[in-house]
Parts: structure tokens; C-alpha cells; sequence
């Protein structure tokens, strides 16, 4: 074994323990986040009698899940029904894995372990766990593995609510897999790879992405929140319809698993979505963009973290000011309204990269800006189109009517 295979190896385990870790705390600091958020909204107090501010709090929801006991269902299909939260809440730690939060650090040193060998090398460290060529194509094979937990919660626990629960997530994550997929499509057509560093490289270059895409940022972002069964799109919980939907016969650290399913894919998709549109870990300007160094790796991680609790913040709000779809609102907004807009969207902006190559102009800023354009376009269209005279104009005439 080579000193720098040593050197990977070992590297490779301090990053796993140290972001695997840091993801579980950040889960946790999530949950207490959101209900301090929401007590702001609904102007309540929240969570404040464990620790200054209440922040210890998910320190004392996992205690309390912990000590409280385990219930088995008696009609349960017993290895189903206990595999399935763990089912539910891997993928949502895999996802993490290939997602960059820094740039490199440019570290290199010689030293003698002798767990691993006399000599260990250890050369510059990418700041991401796993950098795989094929990139944003993992997440979403990953993430397509979280509706079986679901589903086998649901069946396995011999209830019939349960069962509705699974059925529905079923049908509503596979619906919304589909345009979430086919919303990242243009993120292909621009940046010619799926490499997840590349493409924060790429917009480190020129512009952010969100600008050249704007549209696909929208549909993604949308289809995240179904993906996450996040209101307006928590049909497969509907506490109000299902008793609790799919985990209604969980109890305990199994029934805590699930939201913390729920939270990790809220996370990794936050930070998916500040990697693939707003320029991952880059930081506006050229100051990080000379020399490798420390505080550059330290600053760039900074941003990656303020970027991807912006979109944590958001998904809250969201959810704590719109209502839940039906059920049949739900599915026709996926396969009659988002479905048709995302073809159409990857179509015209083929033809538009098309149009630029054929043009001679070259992959830049100038590139960016004008797919600006035509993204700024297809966002008017679609808002005049999906308006119908139903809610801007129609609330105008109702105003003028009732005077």
C-alpha cells in the first residue's frame, strides 16, 4: 500500500465521521429551528425551557424517543416494519456524500501512523466525501430509494390508514421524481457535465446558474418540496385525513426516524439546490479565486452553509403559510402542470444553446446573461399563462366590481 493511498484513506474517514456528524447536528438544530420559525409566523414563544433559547431541545426529544417504548403491531410484518425507517433515512444521509461544501483545502504533509504503515502522505484534501464523476445523477438514484421505506411502512404495519399513507406517498414522490429528474436536465444541456465540483467550477467562471436557468430552478425547487412530502405536499402524512398516514402504528426512536428522514432530505436538498443554481461554496467576486489557502477553505464553507440555510428557511416559511393540496389538486399539478411546462422548458432552451453554439458564442458571462433573457421571458409567459384572468386581473375586476 502506497503512502498516498494510506494518506486517502485515511483523509477519507476523518471526512466521513467529521461531515456525517456535523449532518446529524445540523438535523437536529433544524428541528429546533423550524419551531422557533413557526412560532415567529403564528407570534407564539416556541421552544425556550431547555437551554438558552430552547437549543437544547432536540437534545431532549431524542432522550425522550429513546427511553419511551417500543411497539410492535401484532398483524406487522415484523422485518418490514422494523427495516423501513432505517429504509426511510439512509438515502437521505448518502446524498450528502457527493455534494462539494468547500473549496479544496491545500494542505500536504508527510508523518508516520502505525496503524496504517510507517509512511503516510497526505495530499491537497477535496472537501467533498465522495467526488464521483457522475454526480447530480446519484442524488436522484439515492433519492428514488426513499419511497420504499415509506411504502413498506405503510404495508407493513397490518393498518389499513397505514396503508392509504404508503399508496399516496407512492404515487405522489414517483409523480414528482419525474419532474424533479427531467428539472435538472438543462443543468446538462448548460454545463455539459454532471460532476458536482465542475459545475460549481464552471459557475465560478462566469455567472451562477440561477441566472441561465431560472426556470429550471423553479420547477426543481417545487418538485424538492413534494420529493421531501413537505407542505402543500405532506399527502402521505394528512394527519387530518390519515391518522398520521404511513408511521400511524410507529412509536418511539422508529417513529423519530422518519422525520429525521424527512430533515435530512430537506437539508441535502438545500444544499443541492445552492450547489447546482446559486454556485455551491463560491463566494460573489474574485478574492477566491487565487491562491488555495486556509481561510479561503474556511470562507467558502462559510458561504456554502449560509447559501444552503437560506433554502432551509424558505422550506419552512413555506410550509407555515400555504395550505395542503387535495389529493387531486396534488397529482394534476405533477402530471398536467409541472410534467408539460418541464418538457416544454428543456425544448426551448435546447433550441436557445443550439442557437448560441451555432452563433459562436462561447460558454461565459455573456453566454449566462442571455439565457437570462429567455428564462426572464418564459417566466412572463408562464405566469400570464397559468393567470388565466383568475387571480391578478380577476382579483383587479372584483376590486373595481365591489366599489
Amino acid at each position: 500500500m502506497t503512502p498516498e493511498l494510506k494518506g486517502f484513506l485515511l483523509v477519507s474517514g476523518i471526512k466521513v465521521s467529521v461531515a456525517f456528524g456535523t449532518l446529524f447536528l445540523i438535523i437536529a438544530f433544524v428541528t429546533w429551528l423550524e419551531r422557533r420559525v413557526a412560532a415567529w409566523i403564528q407570534n407564539r414563544i416556541g421552544p425556550n425551557r431547555v437551554g438558552p433559547f430552547g437549543l437544547f431541545q432536540p437534545i431532549a426529544d431524542g432522550i425522550k424517543n429513546f427511553v419511551k417504548e417500543e411497539l410492535l403491531p401484532g398483524q406487522a410484518d415484523r422485518t418490514l416494519f422494523i427495516l423501513a425507517p432505517a429504509m426511510a433515512f439512509v438515502p437521505s444521509l448518502l446524498l450528502f456524500a457527493v455534494i462539494p461544501f468547500a473549496a479544496p483545502l491545500p494542505v500536504s504533509f508527510d508523518f508516520t501512523l502505525p496503524v496504517l504503515g510507517r509512511f503516510v502522505h497526505v495530499g491537497p484534501v477535496s472537501m467533498v466525501i465522495a467526488d464521483l464523476p457522475i454526480g447530480f445523477l446519484f442524488i436522484l438514484a439515492i433519492s428514488s430509494l426513499a419511497v420504499y421505506g415509506i411504502v413498506f411502512a405503510g404495508w407493513s404495519s397490518g393498518n389499513k390508514y397505514s396503508l392509504l399513507g404508503g399508496l399516496r406517498s407512492s404515487a405522489q414522490m414517483v409523480s414528482y421524481e419525474i419532474a424533479m429528474g427531467m428539472s435538472l436536465v438543462p443543468v446538462l444541456l448548460v454545463g455539459g457535465n454532471v460532476k458536482l465540483t465542475e459545475l460549481v467550477r464552471l459557475q465560478q467562471d462566469s455567472l451562477w446558474f440561477i441566472l441561465a436557468l431560472t426556470v429550471g430552478f423553479v420547477l426543481f425547487a417545487i418538485s424538492a418540496l413534494a420529493e421531501n412530502n413537505r407542505l402543500p405536499f405532506d399527502l402521505p402524512e394528512a394527519e387530518g385525513e390519515l391518522v398520521g398516514g404511513y408511521h400511524t402504528e410507529y412509536s418511539s426512536m422508529r417513529f423519530a426516524t422518519f422525520f429525521l428522514a424527512e430533515y435530512g432530505a430537506l437539508v441535502t436538498m438545500s444544499a443541492l439546490m445552492a450547489t447546482l443554481f446559486f454556485g455551491g461554496w463560491d463566494i460573489p467576486g474574485s478574492w477566491d479565486e487565487g491562491e488555495p489557502s486556509v481561510i479561503v477553505s474556511l470562507a467558502t464553507l462559510a458561504m456554502f452553509l449560509a447559501k444552503t440555510f437560506f433554502f432551509i428557511l424558505c422550506y419552512i416559511w413555506i410550509r407555515w403559510t400555504l395550505p395542503r393540496f387535495r389529493f387531486d389538486q396534488l397529482m394534476a399539478l405533477g402530471w398536467k402542470v409541472m410534467l408539460p411546462l418541464v418538457l416544454t422548458y428543456i425544448m426551448i432552451l435546447a433550441t436557445a444553446v443550439w442557437a448560441f453554439d451555432t452563433a459562436g458564442l462561447a460558454f461565459g458571462r455573456t453566454y449566462v446573461v442571455a439565457l437570462f433573457g429567455v428564462n426572464v421571458v418564459l417566466l412572463l409567459a408562464i405566469l400570464w399563462g397559468l393567470d388565466r384572468n383568475r387571480i391578478i386581473w380577476g382579483q383587479r375586476l372584483t376590486r373595481e366590481g365591489s366599489v
